[in-house]
């Protein structure tokens, strides 16, 4: 079982094709569920009759695991001879976010991770030098503010910086950052902050590193009018990719999943890495995960082909399109890459990403047990960051508190 879309949805049926041709014991089902998928799953779970193999969510596979819900899949793993292999995959990130007391209940599918996309068309108008897809060579916190500022115009033509700019009425805007959990753990990230504390297993959102990075994002919009606020995404009625399309937005931030449909716009696309604030630079890493359920009365079987999830067929396909970046090591040696990186698609240069910035400043994050009763705590304290009602210093400590305590309570259930 699992959701996605169109491309996700071929992508699954081409390996079915491939696993089932290779051997004639295991047929699979693809219970394809694009739309209310956890509602779905948990249905199923409720009832008893849950999938052998799914696609478990970044935020629901911890507490998958407490629940007993999951296939341990450790034995299996370690005794194969290709992915049981020393560093077949990125290390230590893959052991990271698999394991739970040492033991695997599920792979990754690949990894994800966001960085930016402009709009390289308008750099070269401006000669304004656009950021590296080498992480050494990230803008430093400051210099993306300046750059951010050079590239915004009010319709008159003025910059925020100049006197008599409107931000009510700009015509393209510097920058896009998004305001959820996986771009915004990407701006903690390039201030080394945590959103979970490593040590505790409880957030870390109202630490200094992490409440300077909310704030840096925060004033992106109330103070340096560079982005745009989430009402004037609305009014615009506009994508960030019809937006960098169009000229009205010079730089987004996005998951590299985004590189899919980014790369038809019209005017030349270039990526590069974020800018680093306390750190050199950072990004989130995550992805859904392959596991089997504890109850599949198909053990065996379930194992074979999550196996095959985790072989290069399976993730190449993803990654030649711009959907996915590998988790396999081989996918990034310089035979591997040849079979993905793909002209016309991923970016002069955009090698650096995976090959450098993924594994070298990456950093996983994968939600506790009782996240989703956590996040409703935060999502208001963040709503009021957004809009100027509160600084991240009060919000956080005013909400953090109280999640936490929602997640030790879900820890010792």
């Amino acid at each position: 079982m699992g959701w996605g879309g169109t491309e996700e949805d071929a992508g699954v049926k081409a390996a079915i094709a491939q696993f089932e041709s290779e051997q004639d014991r295991v047929k699979v089902t693809w219970l394809h569920t694009p739309e209310n998928y956890l509602e779905t799953l948990l249905v199923n779970i409720a009832a008893g009759t849950p999938p052998d193999t799914a696609f478990v969510g970044s935020g629901d596979y911890r507490t998958f695991i407490r629940d007993g819900l999951l296939l341990d899949i450790t034995d299996k793993l370690k005794a194969d001879p290709l992915l049981g292999a020393p560093n077949y995959f990125i290390e230590p990130q893959e052991e990271q976010r698999c394991t739970h007391q040492g033991r695997w209940y599920g792979i990754g599918s690949c990894w994800v991770a966001p960085h930016f996309y402009y709009n390289a068309d308008i750099f070269e108008e401006e000669g304004i030098e656009p950021p590296s897809n080498d992480p050494e060579k990230a803008w430093t916190w400051q210099h993306f503010l300046e750059v951010a500022t050079a590239l915004t115009r009010d319709v008159n033509g003025r910059r925020p910086n100049e006197p008599g700019f409107d931000p009510n009425n700009v015509d393209r805007y510097g920058v896009d950052w998004p305001r959820w959990s996986i771009p915004i753990h990407s701006a903690i990230v390039c201030n080394n902050g945590y959103w979970i504390d490593p040590n505790t297993g409880l957030l870390a959102l109202d630490q200094p590193a992490a409440v300077e990075a909310i704030q840096n994002l925060a004033d992106l919009v109330l103070k340096y009018n560079v982005a745009p606020a989430g009402t004037a995404l609305e009014a615009l009625g506009m994508t960030n990719t019809q937006m960098l399309e169009t000229g009205k937005l010079a730089m987004a931030v996005d998951g590299s999943w985004a590189l899919a449909w980014m790369h038809k716009i019209t005017p030349r696309l270039g990526t590069g890495v974020l800018p680093g604030m306390a750190a050199k630079t950072g990004t989130d890493m995550q992805a859904h995960l392959h596991s089997g359920f504890a109850s599949t009365r198909h053990p065996e079987e379930a194992w074979e082909w999550l196996r095959y999830l985790s072989t290069p067929f399976y993730q190449t396909q993803f990654c030649r399109i711009g959907l996915w970046l590998p988790s396999q090591t081989g996918l990034m040696t310089e035979e591997g890459l040849r079979t993905w990186i793909t002209e016309g698609v991923h970016p002069e240069g955009y090698v650096d990403i995976p090959t450098k910035y993924l594994p070298q400043y990456g950093r996983v994050l994968y939600m506790p047990p009782g996240w989703a009763e956590a996040n409703q705590i935060l999502t208001p304290a963040f709503d009021k960051i957004w809009v100027g009602d509160a600084t991240a210093e009060q919000a956080m400590a005013e909400a953090v508190p109280k999640a936490n305590q929602v997640l030790q309570e879900a820890a010792a259930a």
